[in-house]
């Protein structure tokens, strides 16, 4: 079983960053990626970036330059920085244990963590 643990959600100045974090614990078959997701009220939800256990990332256009995934794998840890944050960006954040594959789309699969409020302030 993988069990995911976001931190680091909070109230951010528009134009400011902020940095989440994802705690991993626990392995599965067929798990070897984490993907970053948001949804913000009366929207679906949203990829964002993924990062696979050697590195591979990939990123929706819609945050490609301005938010960076990375992890720490000492720590199990992945971090989604996010720059220069626009209201827009107010949203629930998770995170997801999943698979990205060479040339695929990062595909989700059913491990979420609790998720953390993100909420762009002007």
């Amino acid at each position: 079983q993988v069990r995911l643990v976001e931190s680091g959600g909070g109230l951010v100045q528009a134009g400011g960053s902020l940095r989440l974090s994802c705690a991993a614990s626990g392995r599965t078959f067929g798990v070897n990626a984490v993907g970053w997701f948001r949804q913000a009220p009366g929207k679906q939800r949203e990829f964002l970036a993924a990062i696979s256990n050697d590195g591979m990332t990939k990123y929706a256009d819609s945050v490609k330059g301005r938010f960076t995934i990375s992890r720490d794998n000492a720590k199990n840890t992945v971090s989604l920085q996010m720059n220069k944050v626009k209201s827009e960006d107010t949203a629930v954040y998770s995170c997801n244990g999943g698979r990205l594959d060479y040339e695929d789309e990062y595909a989700e699969k059913d491990y979420w963590g609790q998720g953390t409020q993100v909420t762009v302030v002007s």
